[in-house]
């Protein structure tokens, strides 16, 4: 059983940044791809991002790509999600999840869940 804490979250205004980090416990971290999803009051859980367990591939929702960028630190058992030029609609609970059944991006292949953390961005 894999334990996930995710913290970094804040208040930020559009056009800054913010490091989400997510901790693993209780599992072999190493061997899970990790993704990030996001979800907005009265919306579906979105894809944001996912990173293979050898953190050698990398995909993107359409909507983040070119601004975020998820990472991983095996050693650490972490997973980072880096977010730069911040906008108003990113604006979210953001959940960090671990997946033993490979890099994928619906939310349904994903096997484990973090409580999740708030992002909001101001105009």
């Amino acid at each position: 059983q894999v334990q996930l804490v995710e913290s970094g979250g804040g208040l930020v205004q559009a056009g800054g940044s913010l490091r989400l980090s997510c901790a693993a416990s209780g599992g072999t971290f190493s061997s899970y791809a990790m993704g990030w999803f996001r979800q907005a009051p009265g919306k579906e859980r979105d894809f944001v991002a996912v990173i293979s367990w050898t953190g050698r591939s990398t995909y993107y929702a359409d909507s983040v790509k070119g601004r975020f960028t998820i990472s991983r630190d095996n050693a650490k058992n972490t997973v980072y999600l880096q977010m730069y030029s911040l906008k108003p609609e990113d604006t979210a609970a953001y959940y960090c999840a671990a997946s033993e059944r490979g890099t994928y991006y619906s939310a349904a292949l994903f096997d484990y869940w973090g409580q999740g953390t708030q992002v909001t961005v101001s105009s």
